[in-house]
């Protein structure tokens, strides 16, 4: 229970800290929200002046005696109905100041939660999303982070509020008739006994519902990212199966959230009548007593009912607000991943790489047990051709991964002219890599700005030449917008060879020292092959060059053939694809062109 309590004060804590930029902002929302405090003690009582002062004759109350200390009924009832409609249209005007308030800081507060949860996202391993899906990041960037707003503006603002309002109320019920007060006041920790029982219970379901949420929309981003297996599988009718019983799931979830909360309603609902019953037998019986005024139990009365209206508002919202309080507790939990790779407050710049680089006794290990690299070591000079061969899943694609830092290696160095990766600043370092993916990644822009990804400041003649370099501006211009063309969704508006020359285009816009190309022609006819082998001939020109393929014949004009088996570096061959060796032999080591360029 103690732990509970503490991680309920952190988590409340965690909150103002994160609100801390906007807490100027908050202070305005707030001081304009307990304007309702006078308000609401003005609103009952130009009943208590019509039926006082107007239908009966005592004098008006409180200060109003000493402004109009001779007010006739007639006087009286203009002065009960010139109250009414002041304190009508200040109670308008305070509202809509809540509202914009309300409005511009919690738009505000989710915008800066969510860039900073975004933000981290994108620094977070791929190991990370590889194992948790993209969903559930998305999920908790989309929808957990607007719980931030929620609860700063429309539960923490009003419940402080509320609580002058109940201060206030009690006070000047107190001074009217203190026996109503103390029975009104002992409703209150009822009311709060009742909320600390339900409130375990309503944030664990409100878990339950989000965690199922999450799953249906995990049915929808895998169908709608595959529909062409889909379709061409006539899946359509199973999907909608699966997705109609995960969001089931969820509903149902949602449904017993209800349920606590409409016992939480009803139970909240009857003690606040109880208290109300109370109040009025014992009201009236002080009238019958002559204690106190028929006008005055009418005040109490309308006091009463503001006094009880926050805490059943509050009873009514504890289901929403234990939702939003797990929602932050999955943001916040996303915000507590690790990053992907921690860079050392001491980290050096990098302008611009030579291209050498060295693996020494490199091991790499994946977080389920998986061996991914096993003791690789190899030297490579700049400008040299690296070719990486291997069945799937050998270890290929998780070599260049160590190379780009996308992971850190769990044994062993890998060095860039010398100097520890580790030792560089995280974005120098990889703005001396070029990446070609073998599914080429575009972004729903235009052409030009897809190649422009790599230089956003490149000028466009700069865009171009290095479209025509990578031969793509032929099929560019043949487009009625030319490069302003959009690519669509993940380019799917472009054929696969398109889209893989203008990654090239991208990479020869970087014009970075060293270049990775991933199976750049694995998925493309023999024609569009020839062009992008002979865009890729130019691209390798004077760079260090890692070529993964597996068909050995594909990496022909390597100096260097690395041969991956099982996460070991097993083979190595260079110059002649006839000659290979195997690893810590003597020929590990070749003559020719490969010797001069690099060491194994």
């Amino acid at each position: 229970m103690a732990g509970a309590k503490r991680r309920e004060l952190a988590l409340y804590g965690r909150l103002l800290r994160q609100a801390r930029p906007y807490w100027p902002h908050i202070s305005v929302f707030f001081v304009v929200s307990l304007v309702a405090s006078p308000l609401a003690l003005l609103t009952p009582l130009p009943l208590k002046i019509a039926v006082d002062s107007v239908v009966g004759s005592r004098p008006l109350p409180g200060l109003l005696s000493t402004l109009f200390p001779r007010a006739s009924p007639p006087q009286a009832l203009l002065l009960a109905a010139g109250l009414l409609l002041a304190t009508a249209l200040l109670t308008q005007l305070q509202g809509l100041g809540v509202a914009i308030l309300r409005a511009g800081v919690g738009e505000k507060l989710l915008l800066q939660f969510r860039a900073e949860l975004f933000r981290h996202v994108q620094r977070l391993s791929i190991l990370f999303h590889d194992s948790r899906g993209t969903v559930e990041s998305m999920y908790r960037v989309q929808y957990d982070a607007m719980a931030i707003q929620a609860i700063a503006v429309d539960y923490v603002i009003p419940f402080v509020s509320s609580a002058f309002t109940l201060a206030s109320m009690l006070y000047v019920t107190a001074r009217i008739s203190w026996p109503c007060a103390l029975v009104a006041l002992v409703v209150s920790p009822l009311h709060y006994v009742m909320g600390r029982h339900y409130r375990r219970g309503l944030r664990r379901k409100a878990r339950e519902a989000k965690a199922l949420d999450r799953a249906a929309l995990a049915v929808v981003h895998e169908v709608l990212q595959g529909l062409r297996v889909v379709k061409a599988f006539a899946r359509e009718e199973s999907e909608q199966a699966r997705f109609v019983h995960r969001a089931a799931e969820g509903m149902r979830a949602r449904l017993r959230l209800a349920v606590i909360q409409g016992e939480y309603g009803l139970a909240i609902g009857v003690t606040t009548a109880v208290g109300t019953a109370a109040v009025l037998f014992l009201g009236i019986r002080q009238v019958q007593s002559g204690a106190l005024t028929l006008g005055a139990l009418l005040l109490v009365m309308g006091y009463l009912a503001q006094l009880y209206g926050p805490l059943n508002d509050m009873s009514a919202k504890a289901g929403a607000l234990q939702s939003h309080l797990a929602s932050m507790e999955r943001a916040f939990a996303l915000l507590d991943e690790a990053p992907e790779a921690v860079e050392k407050p001491t980290a050096r710049p990098l302008a611009r790489a030579s291209g050498a680089i060295t693996f020494r006794d490199v091991s790499f290990v994946y977080p389920d047990g998986r061996p991914g690299l096993r003791e690789a070591s190899f030297h490579v000079a700049p400008g040299t051709r690296v070719g990486i061969a291997g069945e799937t899943g050998a270890g290929k694609t998780t070599l260049v991964s160590l190379l780009l830092r996308f992971y850190d290696p769990t044994a062993g160095q890998i060095l860039l002219d010398g100097v520890d990766l580790r030792d560089y600043r995280l974005a120098d370092l990889r703005n001396q890599c070029a990446f070609v993916p073998q599914d080429p990644v575009l972004f729903s822009t235009s052409i030009a700005e897809n190649i422009a990804y790599a230089r956003p400041e490149a000028a466009y003649e700069e865009i171009v030449a290095a479209a025509r370099t990578a031969r793509a501006h032929e099929f560019i211009t043949l487009f009625p917008r030319g490069y302003d063309t959009p690519v669509g969704e993940r380019g799917m508006s472009l054929s696969g060879g398109e889209r893989q020359r203008i990654s090239l285009a991208r990479a020869f816009l970087k014009n970075a020292p060293i270049l990775i190309l991933d199976e750049p022609t694995s998925s493309v006819d023999v024609d569009t092959e020839a062009a992008i082998v002979e865009a890729m001939e130019r691209l390798m020109q004077g760079r260090t060059t890692f070529l993964i393929s597996h068909r050995l014949q594909a990496l022909s004009g390597c100096d260097l053939v690395l041969v991956v088996d099982n996460g070991r570096l097993g083979a190595r061959a260079s110059g002649s694809l006839g000659v290979l060796s195997e690893a810590g032999t003597p020929g590990g080591v070749f003559g020719g062109p490969s010797q001069r360029k690099a060491d194994v």
